[in-house]
This record gives structure tokens, C-alpha cells and sequence, in this order.
């Protein structure tokens, strides 16, 4: 056996079928596409969701509730998890993004006030829960609040 007698399993391989050449390709005139129909024309693209005419399901199903597209998100960390974190004086947002509290950099964070405090710290985020901004102070830390 060498290069020059490899070739692929039997019928595995096989050629594309190309409509529309004529009587002797075995897909003459309508090219497999039937007798006229709406599929049967060139151009033919079916919208997603189209059900043939009968009311998608997208349009049959009720809608619910409310989403409100002005709402803001925040990444939430609580105060026992800021103990990763703890070892400098300032906690910025890239100090949380490197202890892997938050996941980018450019998230809005929302200080949450689980667990206990022991280090005076400056916290800097977006927001800060009422318990939470009292416990930090009560520590003899600061509660920054990014972006006022």
C-alpha cells in the first residue's frame, strides 16, 4: 500500500446534485421542486416562525408582564466576600475584578451588606445597600459612591 492507492470508503463521497442542466441530469424542468406553489418560484425565502399561513406561535401565545428596557443592572457583592480583598486600604472596581468578585471592569456594583467587616476600608461603587454603608462606617471605613 502506498499514497497513490488511498481513496475514500465506497460511498461515502458523492457528487453535488446539480439542478437545472438540462433533460440528462435526472433533475430536468421543475428541478425537484414540484408544480407551481409558492416554493416552487425563484426568490422563494420563508420568514422564521412562518407556519405556512396559520398564526405562528409567537403571535398565538399571550404576552405577560412587563420589562423594562431603562433598567439598570447591578453586579451585587456582599461584605464577606470583600474579605478577598481586604489586604489593601482602598477597594477600587479593578480590585474586585482581579479577587474575581466581578466579572468586568465596566460593571455597575452594588455593595450588599451580608457578613461582617473588621478592616477600615474605602469602598468605591455605584451604590451601597443602607445596611451595608453602616456596617463600613461602623468599621471606620468609607462607602465611595462612583459616578455623583
Amino acid at each position: 500500500m502506498n499514497l497513490s492507492n488511498l481513496h475514500p470508503a465506497k460511498g461515502s463521497r458523492k457528487d453535488r446534485l446539480r439542478v437545472g442542466r438540462g433533460p440528462g441530469s435526472g433533475r430536468q424542468k421543475t428541478s425537484g421542486r414540484g408544480n407551481k406553489g409558492q416554493k416552487a418560484g425563484a426568490g422563494f425565502s420563508r420568514k422564521r416562525g412562518f407556519e405556512g399561513g396559520q398564526m405562528p406561535l409567537h403571535r398565538r401565545l399571550p404576552k405577560r408582564g412587563f420589562h423594562n428596557i431603562f433598567r439598570t443592572e447591578y453586579a451585587e457583592v456582599n461584605l464577606d466576600r470583600l474579605a478577598k480583598v481586604a489586604n489593601k486600604a482602598e477597594v477600587t472596581l479593578k480590585d474586585m475584578m482581579e479577587a474575581g468578585l466581578i466579572k468586568k471592569e465596566s460593571e455597575r456594583v452594588k455593595i450588599l451588606g451580608r457578613g461582617t467587616i473588621d478592616s477600615s476600608l474605602t469602598i468605591h461603587a455605584h451604590k451601597f445597600s443602607r445596611s451595608a454603608e453602616e456596617k463600613i462606617e461602623k468599621a471606620g471605613g468609607k462607602a465611595v459612591v462612583i459616578g455623583k
